[in-house]
């Protein structure tokens, strides 16, 4: 690694992130590179390990370098925007070859809690099936959703596109109701998409209503504020189709 002019200390993170940052943009480092170790890098730039991590951590609000748990550093391959349209998400492909998404699932039991309760409008300790699904491009996390349904899981798999989930549905839904928000993940959204605990996250929660008015299923999805855009079309009505409803 060459060597970097580094200024004056209230400037270091600045100067030792500016030099990372140049060598990934110049092609010195490329997607998937694995960064020396901590204490490695923080001798060779002659800082404390506190200070180099924090110049690291201006990298990966920025997307350029992910943090992996027990290995280390990594240069963050460019990953595809989401682009969530109401109900459904989908992900622009940037080449034909570009490899499909894939999901890991984890199941859980548990009883209804917290917010849960008013997302799901069902009494406190209704028994729940939570679906943790992880969607990954290659080996990095692309984004996370927490599927809750208050009742036994049905065909086809909760972590399908809503289109082939409706299909298997006891009655069609009539209603999704959405709340889209920003805020800063929680330590675990941040170790699970492997970003910045300062980097804003795109948070929605989607309530599945039937024709009966019963909540069927909820989501709690979580988006990387970097690469994700929420798309909504709205048809506005008449006043004659109010009245007439």
């Amino acid at each position: 690694m060459r060597e970097a002019m580094i200024g004056t200390a209230p400037s270091r993170r600045q100067a030792i992130a500016e030099d990372l940052r140049t060598q990934i943009t110049t092609g010195h480092l490329n997607g998937g590179d694995r960064l020396p170790a901590e204490a490695a890098l923080a001798t060779h730039y002659g800082v404390s390990t506190p200070t180099l991590r924090s110049a690291l951590a201006l990298l990966q609000t920025e997307g350029l370098i992910e943090k992996v748990h027990g290995k280390g550093n990594y240069v963050r391959r460019p990953l595809r925007r989401i682009t969530y349209i109401g109900g459904s998400r989908t992900c622009a492909e940037t080449a034909e070859s570009t490899p499909p998404l894939h999901v890991t699932v984890h199941t859980t039991q548990l009883h209804a809690h917290g917010e849960l309760i008013t997302l799901l409008n069902v009494p406190a300790g209704t028994p729940l099936t939570q679906f943790l699904c992880i969607r990954h491009e290659g080996k990095s996390p692309h984004s996370l959703a927490r599927i809750y349904i208050p009742r036994e899981p049905s065909s086809p798999h909760p972590c399908a596109e809503p289109e082939s989930r409706q299909a298997g549905l006891h009655l069609p839904p009539t209603e999704i109701r959405e709340r889209v928000s920003a805020r800063h993940p929680t330590p675990e959204e941040a170790a699970t998409l492997r970003i910045s605990p300062s980097l804003s996250v795109l948070a929605i929660s989607r309530s599945t209503v039937d024709s009966t008015g019963h909540i069927t299923e909820a989501a709690l999805l979580v988006l990387p504020g970097d690469r994700a855009d929420a798309y909504f079309v709205t048809h506005p009505t008449t006043r004659e189709e109010r009245t007439e409803g």
